[in-house]
């Protein structure tokens, strides 16, 4: 169906506006035939829909994951039949389905991911902005329009996050404008908005970045509020939150500071992601004037390895956080055992004899174990027998009590402890029971009076077990709030996925200059104040994002701008004889090792003699008006140094030209637009061959996760390897790491692949932009 009006005319009846059907019916060839495919799925072609459908249908041809097609029939029914009515619910539901991909799927999750068949009423919204304003009098009284409105409504949609969206922000205008009056007429200052700035090479103004990105988070003594509600199958509703005495114990423990973690797990590198997470701890404790601490999530004995460990520590070190303390998961063991005793005297756990396969069954099915009502007396002394390695692997693990038929699956009796025969890189084989991460994590936040546990949006679903596991135990509540976790495109940053990617022999190694492994920016040559910089430009928000990778790419540009000196070498050389050249040893000429600097800029010695080296594309034997470089009869600058004319070039059998002769105007009388970087063959100069290593993207879609296999969408050319590229030899003395600006190829760093006579250099960024094609090289 190629119709253009009959296009428009079905997008229109869809409930699309008539500029965007206009659009759909005529851009895009993809998106008009996925989007025909689900109006018709639907069912909607000759009859249409209402708006609200048409819209969330036009976000499923648009947004829908590659990866899980097969169950795209099944969330355009939800949508179909209404059991979907809203873009919150819509996001639930390709989230769940981005994760499953073509797996099995599960109705009841995806159910519950898109919350359908929740209903929040108007009243139900009046109800809980009422609380939160209520919460808020004081700082409403004293700053009036000028209070932190877009917190208290983000908190508002935390807590309702199936509700409408316009129903939200009216209730909560009418409930501000009964609190405090008609709003002045005169603009009220309002807090700077976060910056979300996603594929802008533009650098954030002075004022933005001076802005508090930290604003959102409340102060340790305001942690009394409800943390979060349990809503327990039963219909009854838990609300959680730290009594006053508990929390006043807390705060005497702290002298009321800030007190963060930067929790990872010893099982691989630190990427990207891991940069933004210790910006947002690290980075808030170091504005409030607090503490963050640096601890190892080491719960699991057979992924541990103590080469990661070391690599944290030092990486953590490289980009300028120092913890107040490094603290170990393992260091708790004993106290988390001794708790766990007491769940189960409170009757909050169980040791259960069903296999993986069979939890997982009862799992899907909603049903309890057949051991969860076990006498208390008889877990206990089974659980005392697997401390002891009275039992198998896999034969018993403890679970916690929780609800099997809640709405969250998070809630599904998680286990807290499991069997492993395994020495533990730190506790050796005193164990062999060893915590789960959804048991200890919460306790040791708590343990270590964390006043603010900062995590990715992924845990958000863990929130009511965290808070359910605290609770049972009656243990300090820390707050918790939950972050975006980074994306960039053209590469992954799953651990998982990178550990595939290593081991797997995709790449080489860990560091390798196309992964955003920390330690593969760090070989590539960005420094660690790019990487900061990058991470507090993208802001700290709870929007689903995908950063282009140009953004990343201008951030280091612009600070090795300033950083790195200036240098020449040539990647694919071509002979060039200066047939004039009058004197008996090489002319030293001066060059610029820092141009923005002007005349303050220290200089480096070059040497001008009868023999250069200039690039191959730098010489056309046909000229052309667009191009500045060398041809027959043309003259070019060279830099630094004197107008050359071309006089004449020899070429190879194949046609290929092998050398250039040109004469050198040493009056410069001439003032040709060109200018040539080049390099000259002389004893003084001792040029070095060397290996020139051009990376890329790694994977050829923006967004490898979305693909169905995304090891297939690796691109093969993502790295080019130059050999046989020229440069001054003093260029090989300086130590791995040191990153210079070669003129007009890039900025390159040495290789740790370097020796003495055979130096490797990476190139780190190219001098200009060009992220907008995917192609584009690094």
């Amino acid at each position: 169906m190629e119709d253009l009006e009959e296009l428009k005319a079905i997008f229109t009846r869809c409930g699309l506006d008539t500029k965007l059907a206009a659009e759909a019916a005529s851009g895009n060839r993809k998106l008009r035939t996925t989007l025909l495919e689900v109006i018709d799925s639907a069912g909607l072609t000759e009859y249409g829909c209402k708006k609200q459908i048409g819209v969330l249908l036009y976000q499923v041809a648009t947004r829908y994951p590659s990866n899980a097609l097969s169950h795209r029939g099944t969330l355009i029914s939800y949508i179909r039949n209404e059991k979907i009515k809203t873009s919150a619910q819509l996001n639930g539901g390709l989230s769940y389905l981005a994760g499953i991909g073509h797996e099995e799927l599960d109705v009841s999750q995806l159910e519950i991911a898109s919350g359908v068949g929740v209903v929040v009423s108007r009243e139900d919204i009046r109800c809980v902005i009422e609380e939160i304003l209520s919460n808020e009098q004081e700082v409403l009284k004293s700053k009036q329009y000028r209070a932190p409105f877009g917190k208290y409504l983000a908190e508002a949609r935390q807590k309702l996050p199936w509700a409408d969206g316009r129903d939200l922000k009216d209730i909560f205008d009418q409930a501000v404008q009964q609190l405090l009056g008609t709003r002045p007429s005169a603009p009220v200052a309002q807090p700077a908005a976060e910056i979300l700035c996603m594929d802008s090479t533009t650098v954030p103004s002075e004022k933005e970045s001076h802005q508090d990105p930290f604003r959102m988070f409340p102060s340790p003594q305001e942690n009394m509020q409800v943390q979060t509600s349990i809503t327990y199958s039963t219909g009854e509703v838990h609300h959680l939150s730290n009594p006053r005495e508990q929390l006043m114990t807390h705060l005497a423990r702290t002298h009321g500071r800030v007190v963060t973690r930067f929790p990872p797990e010893p099982n691989g590198y630190l990427h990207l992601g891991h940069a933004k997470a210790m910006f947002v701890d690290f980075g808030y404790a170091q504005e409030k004037n607090g503490a963050c601490y640096l601890r190892f999530d080491d719960t699991n004995p057979t992924e541990e390895k103590q080469e990661y460990i070391n690599h944290i520590k030092e990486i953590v070190n490289w980009l300028g956080w120092h913890p107040a303390r490094t603290t170990y998961s393992s260091d708790y063991f004993s106290e988390l055992y001794i708790l766990a005793l007491e769940l189960i005297r409170r009757d909050k756990a169980y040791v259960d004899h069903q296999t993986p396969e069979e939890i997982k069954m009862s799992r899907e099915k909603h049903s309890n174990s057949p051991w969860r009502n076990r006498p208390i007396h008889e877990s206990l002394a089974v659980f005392e027998e697997m401390r002891r390695g009275l039992w198998e692997e896999g034969s018993a693990t403890l679970r916690m009590k929780q609800d099997m038929r809640n709405e969250n699956f998070n809630m599904f009796d998680l286990i807290a402890y499991r069997i492993k025969f395994a020495p533990h890189p730190r506790a050796g084989d005193q164990w062999v029971i060893y915590p789960s991460y959804d048991y200890t994590h919460c306790i040791v936040d708590s343990m270590e009076n964390i006043t603010h546990s900062l995590c990715t949006l992924e845990f958000e679903t863990r929130r009511a077990s965290y808070f359910w596991l605290l609770d049972a135990l009656s243990l300090y509540l820390p707050h918790v709030w939950e972050y975006s976790r980074l994306n960039v495109s053209n590469n992954v940053l799953s651990k998982r996925k990178l550990n595939k990617l290593v081991t797997g022999n995709y790449v080489n190694g860990w560091d390798d200059p196309r992964l955003l492994t920390l330690a593969g920016l760090r070989r590539r040559g960005a420094s660690p104040n790019a990487i900061n910089k990058f991470v507090k430009t993208i802001g700290i928000t709870r929007n689903f994002m995908t950063v282009n990778h140009g953004l990343l790419n201008s951030i280091i540009r612009e600070d090795l701008n300033a950083s790195a000196p200036r240098a020449m070498a040539v990647l694919r050389p071509l002979k060039v004889i200066v047939t004039n050249f009058p004197f008996g040893t090489p002319e030293i000429l001066k060059a610029v090792r820092f141009p923005q600097r002007g005349l303050d800029s220290p200089t480096y010695d070059v040497y001008f003699g009868p023999v250069l080296y200039i690039e191959q594309s730098d010489f056309r034997v046909v000229d052309s008006k667009d191009y500045y470089g060398l041809a027959p009869g043309k003259t070019v600058m060279l830099r630094y140094a004197y107008p050359v004319k071309c006089v004449g070039y020899e070429t190879a059998q194949n046609g290929e030209v092998t050398e250039i002769s040109v004469q050198c105007d040493f009056k410069k009388a001439s003032k040709p637009k060109g200018v040539l970087h080049w390099v000259s063959s002389t004893p003084e100069t001792n040029l070095l061959q060397l290996q020139v290593r051009l990376y890329g993207p790694l994977f050829h879609a923006e967004d490898p996760n979305t693909t169905e296999d995304y090891l297939s969408d690796l691109d093969p050319k993502s790295v080019e390897v130059v050999t046989g590229a020229v440069a001054p030899d003093h260029l090989a003395k300086n130590e791995v790491g040191h990153v210079f600006q070669l003129e007009r190829l890039g900025y390159f760093t040495i290789d740790p692949d370097s020796t003495p006579s055979a130096p490797v250099l990476t190139r780190t960024v190219t001098l200009r932009d060009a992220f907008h094609t995917n192609k584009a090289k690094c």
